[in-house]
């Protein structure tokens, strides 16, 4: 009976989980306390919109750490062969290309505003950017302080964490922790200045296409590097557990891709909005 049962084959059949249903249940209660508490609808006279997101949220939460331990215990006990492994690769390269089209988005709408801000089909767009990119009135970061400092942290970071990559492969844990810790000490760095970087701009997000499409742009990409933090603090916790070996660390490398992923995007962000951007009358 036992030799009945046994798998004959590299495939993963995932185990029934309740995840998907408590994820999509999650979400949903989220999405309704976001309207309501955005609309400052009543439920019975009281404000009931942000309880609910925040039930929601912390729902979607338990889902994500409960969904992630268990593939993480899939991981651990050899449910992840080689075949499997290949298709994780193949669905985080989705992934990663979905994330491109999504900052293609941002990307496009600042080009269009920047490229044509005389464009008649748009509704007093000149009223908004005065003939001129970047608008008038509108004073721009130097793009040789700050973004060029984080631009310098980033890529260092790429740097450290492709250094992790090679002890891992080489079996250096001692390697793998430390420059792990400098990796997302740099990311926390990254974060920080541009916290900094904001709260002393001199527009908005709101009432000007230039703070929008700023915003927007780099306002994602930030959230992506602090994603990515999480990401490979986890990693590094995992590190401290004995989780990762030579030749299993698939969760590892995925967070390297998607940082590197953040580093290309922050380059093309540099020299798009705050180098290209800041030019005086584009």
């Amino acid at each position: 009976m036992a030799e009945a049962h046994a798998k004959h084959h590299d495939y993963h059949l995932v185990n029934p989980s309740p995840w998907p249903l408590v994820g999509s249940l999650s979400a949903f209660i989220m999405a309704v306390g976001a309207v309501l508490w955005m609309k400052t609808l009543e439920i019975g006279g009281l404000h009931l919109g942000p309880y609910i997101f925040g039930a929601g949220f912390l729902g979607v939460l338990y889902t994500m750490l409960s969904w992630w331990t268990d593939v993480v215990h899939e991981a651990n006990t050899g449910d992840h062969t080689r075949v499997v492994q290949l298709h994780h690769r193949y669905g985080m390269m989705m992934f990663i290309a979905s994330e491109v089209m999504f900052f293609v988005a941002w990307f496009w709408a600042y080009f269009d505003a920047s490229l044509f801000p005389n464009e008649l089909h748009q509704v007093a767009r000149s009223e908004f950017t005065g003939g001129v990119w970047p608008p008038k009135g509108i004073e721009t970061f130097d793009p040789w302080h700050l973004p060029l400092f984080n631009t310098l942290v980033l890529l260092t970071s790429g740097t450290t964490v492709t250094w992790a990559h090679h002890a891992m492969l080489h079996g250096d844990r001692a390697g793998v922790r430390q420059a792990l810790w400098i990796t997302v000490v740099l990311g926390l760095l990254f974060t920080c200045v541009q916290a900094v970087e904001y709260s002393h701009a001199s527009f908005d997000f709101s009432g000007n296409i230039y703070g929008a499409t700023f915003f927007m742009a780099t306002g994602f990409h930030g959230a992506h590097v602090i994603i990515g933090t999480i990401f490979l603090a986890i990693c590094l916790l995992r590190v401290y557990l004995g989780h990762f070996t030579p030749t299993q660390h698939l969760g590892f490398e995925f967070a390297a891709w998607y940082w590197h992923f953040v580093d290309v995007v922050w380059l093309f962000l540099f020299a798009a909005i705050y180098v290209w951007g800041a030019s005086p009358g584009l």
